[in-house]
């Protein structure tokens, strides 16, 4: 696959900690907002920028503006600066005893539509409107996405002699976990892109709707150069993605929980007696699943064991969320297509069962679900049989911190 270095945008020294900021999309407007508020030099004044607008309709003009705004005021005030040469960051998150090491760098537009990137989700166009828009705003990729692959010994082999050297920044974040950054140049980049052209694909782990993005963005770049007579040999600056890559084997899926704002109509009676029906329920003493092929159901203060025995034949069907979903999300809730019913919400599994007692309590919601977690191979055969998991079947932690380096659309800031 294509992978190249980059002359990134990335914070000066000293200012990592207080740039790299969360993905836009794991925190609302107003957690974005309550993480900035005391921090001028936080990403999320760029990847947010509704939260220095307030009242403003998140997708208004003015937002996009401000974003861009934000970005240039950065770049103005030196905190965020050229690296001055085509670089890749090697790219180490340490959370609790687990620890994941990537490789950050460009991906090219064309891999991601000839499924070179596979997806295993699909996107919806309201979120991907808003980051191309975004994308164009800014000229640039200030969010990677988070790639992972078959594991190769020749590419850890170079990302480990790699990390023999000082690093380049090295900081705990707000929520506890370590990022530690390598820069990677001079004889090195070549022989880490050698290896990488070796990687026959890669898997989204997370980031579908940047990747979908990316490549709308690119097709507006190149029509609106060919609009002004030049000549797009597909190598452009704007061909290309910023994304991290690790390998499958280090990374730790999460469950995605769902959470449902009524009961459909019915009372909370009617409703246990129905889910009595579909599955094997017993009460119990909390959240959390036990295994496979179990959902743990908080509804009325109380939690419920939801078991099956039997599967679906196909690899989508046999998920804990497809069974969820095709025999009691629909068939009894109501919820036809979680991808686009608003009476259907997500809760990432770092938050935990906790997150879901409180929802139903506070009448957030009327009904939790606690689900146990995909496994990584299973993501990645789902993906070769060019089949699509249910939406919110998987949250990766730790998340990837945007800002740590950040890739430009124009050669001439290149």
């Amino acid at each position: 696959m294509k992978f190249k270095a980059f002359n990134a945008l990335r914070p000066a020294p000293g200012k990592a900690a207080r740039v790299c900021a969360v993905p836009y999309d794991v925190v609302s407007t107003e957690e974005a907002r309550l993480m900035a508020v005391a921090n001028e030099d936080s990403l999320l004044h760029v990847s947010r920028p509704e939260i220095d607008l307030p009242g403003v309709d998140v997708h208004a003009d003015a937002v996009y503006a401000q974003g861009l705004k934000a970005f240039q005021n950065l770049q103005a005030r030196g905190v965020l600066i050229r690296d001055g040469a085509d670089c890749y960051y090697v790219y180490r998150q340490v959370m609790g005893r687990h620890s994941q090491v990537g490789v950050m760098g460009c991906c090219h537009v064309a891999d991601y539509e000839a499924n070179v990137i596979l997806k295993h989700e699909k996107t919806r166009q309201d979120k991907e409107d808003d980051r191309t828009r975004h994308t164009l705003s800014l000229r640039a990729n200030t969010g990677p996405v988070f790639l992972m692959y078959r594991d190769r010994k020749a590419v850890d082999a170079e990302v480990a002699a790699v990390m023999c050297d000082a690093p380049l920044e090295d900081f705990v974040a707000e929520d506890g976990v370590r990022h530690t950054v390598w820069r990677v140049n001079g004889a090195a980049v070549p022989r880490l892109s050698a290896e990488i052209a070796q990687v026959p694909k890669a898997y989204i782990a997370d980031g579908h709707h940047r990747a979908a993005s990316a490549a709308r963005a690119a097709r507006t770049c190149a029509e609106a150069a060919k609009q002004r007579g030049e000549k797009v040999a597909g190598n452009e600056e704007f061909c290309w993605f910023l994304a991290v890559m690790f390998p499958a084997s280090q990374l730790n899926i999460l469950a995605y929980h769902r959470c449902v704002a009524d009961l459909n109509g019915m009372s909370e009676t009617a409703f246990l007696k129905a889910a009595a029906g579909v599955f094997a329920m017993k009460e119990v003493a909390d959240g959390e699943v036990s295994g496979r092929r179990e959902v743990r159901m908080y509804v009325g203060g109380r939690w419920y064991a939801l078991t099956w025995n039997d599967a679906e034949g196909d690899p989508v069907g046999r998920l804990d969320v497809s069974v969820l979903q095709n025999r009691l999300l629909g068939p009894v809730l109501g919820i036809g297509d979680p991808r686009t019913n608003p009476r259907i919400s997500f809760v990432g599994g770092i938050r935990g069962a906790k997150e879901l007692m409180r929802r139903v309590d506070a009448k957030e919601a009327a009904v939790a679900f606690a689900m146990c977690p995909v496994s990584v191979e299973e993501v990645m055969d789902i993906a070769d049989a060019g089949a699509i998991m249910p939406p919110k079947s998987t949250w990766f932690e730790p998340k990837l911190r945007s800002g740590v380096a950040i890739h430009t659309l124009d050669a001439e800031n290149a």
